[in-house]
This record gives C-alpha cells, sequence and structure tokens, in this order.
C-alpha cells in the first residue's frame, strides 16, 4: 500500500471508531446516566457555598 492510502484508512477508521463512540453514547442516554450519578456530589458542593441573599 502507498504511504496516502494508509494514512487516508487511517484517518477513515480514526473518524469512524468516533463516530461509533459517540453514536452509543447517544442511543443508550449515557451522557445523561452520567450526569445523574455525579449530580449528588455537585449539589453536596454547591449547598455549602455561602450565598448573598441581598439584590
Amino acid at each position: 500500500m502507498t504511504k496516502p492510502l494508509k494514512i487516508l484508512l487511517m484517518l477513515l477508521l480514526t473518524v469512524f471508531s468516533l463516530f461509533a463512540v459517540t453514536f452509543t453514547i447517544y442511543f443508550f442516554n449515557l451522557d445523561m446516566k452520567l450526569t445523574s450519578k455525579i449530580e449528588p456530589i455537585f449539589l453536596k458542593h454547591y449547598d455549602k457555598i455561602k450565598r448573598d441573599l441581598y439584590l
């Protein structure tokens, strides 16, 4: 195989792999599932922050 063909093949494989990963994340709604697991940690942190209640 020539060098440009190898580079093109690697580029196509990389693009397809990234598409497959992002499609899987989208299809199974994994981003929101991860967010729901992390939310209690964020809430605990932001509930500790002192707030200025005056507008």
